[in-house]
């Protein structure tokens, strides 16, 4: 894990201010990986960027994470308390299978062979589906689902009979076909996708939260980017130190001087 400072997370949350979802995880993969380039961060499988944005967050801001979710049955808010290395500490497993080759699931007279989905999989999918593309269902959940599994299938076949590569990016597999595929993904890359249920202590209903990290910890970081803004202007204003001065201090003497111009 990067030994992040103040300066070039400052620096990261500024070129973060000018993207959306996708392109501020690459920002945050990329303080979490400063040795990675671009296309090692995008053929990472989902999971392992996942991990490593929860193991930036402990680094940043500690293992606690406080989530608030509104009750689907009676809308209750609901407010927790999670340890991030827990969330995607599930044994030998938590880390994605990479270089094993192709995922391969057989169901009914289906055989399908699949790799993991990686980042850049996962974008394009969103990306393509947000622009209504027809050919796969639209600007839809349902249409991003399944430009995902075209994209990561590698070789099918139907009754013994295999699938031309041509058709493999229209191909429409039954339901029954996609429910064992995306078993099998989650098994083999447990931390892509973090699916919390909370019990609510008014109705008793349970309430299925995903947590998007990236989205959680680019909040933090916008929150800590502008304090500290803030303390590096009182801090100017009162001594006339510069920018790098300030963010060279410790946050405890950092505290301490602003406690001093409190006093003045």
């Amino acid at each position: 894990m990067a030994n992040t400072g103040p300066a070039e997370l400052l620096a990261t949350w500024e070129a973060g201010l000018a993207h959306q979802g996708p392109g501020r995880a690459l920002l945050l993969h990329r303080a979490a990986r400063p040795e990675a380039g671009t296309d090692e961060l995008l053929s990472m499988p989902v999971g392992e960027r996942e991990a490593d944005l929860y193991a930036l967050r402990r680094a940043l801001f500690g293992a606690r994470m406080q989530v608030r979710v509104e009750c689907g049955a009676c809308g209750e808010d609901m407010e927790f308390e999670l340890d991030a290395g827990e969330l995607v500490a599930r044994g030998p497993g938590a880390r994605p299978r990479r270089g094993d080759g192709p995922l391969r699931v057989e169901e009914g007279e289906w055989t399908v062979e699949f790799r993991l989905p990686t980042v850049a999989d996962l974008e394009a999918a969103a990306s393509t589906a947000a622009s209504g593309a027809t050919a796969f269902g639209g600007a839809t959940p349902e249409g991003a689902r399944r430009l995902l599994l075209a994209r990561c299938t590698v070789s099918a076949a139907r009754a013994g009979r295999p699938v031309p590569a041509d058709q493999l990016p229209t191909l429409r597999l039954p339901e029954a076909v996609q429910r064992r595929i995306a078993e099998a993904a989650e098994q083999a890359d447990p931390a892509a996708e973090v699916t919390l249920r909370i019990a609510c202590p008014e109705c008793g209903e349970a309430t299925p939260a995903e947590l998007d990290i990236a989205s959680y910890l680019w909040t933090e970081l916008d929150s800590w980017a502008r304090d500290l803004l803030l303390d590096v202007h009182l801090l100017a204003t009162a001594y006339g130190w510069s920018e790098p001065e300030i963010l060279a201090l410790s946050p405890l003497r950092r505290r301490y001087y602003l406690e001093l111009c409190a006093d003045v």
